[in-house]
């Protein structure tokens, strides 16, 4: 059962990152600027959502 836990953990892991980095990559250079985002930093972000879940 433990080694099920994992896998599922590391699934919704996954998927949140995909979906944030998704999401972000979706919205041209001035939306990310009123939100305070450089492109650049996209993927630290999608990563940082992901150890969240």
């Amino acid at each position: 059962m433990l080694l099920w836990g994992t896998i599922v953990r590391l699934y919704k892991r996954w998927r949140a990152y995909e979906r944030t980095y998704e999401e972000l990559m979706r919205l041209d250079d001035r939306e990310l600027a009123d939100i305070n985002i450089r492109r650049g930093e996209i993927d630290a972000i999608a990563r940082h959502s992901a150890r969240t879940v």
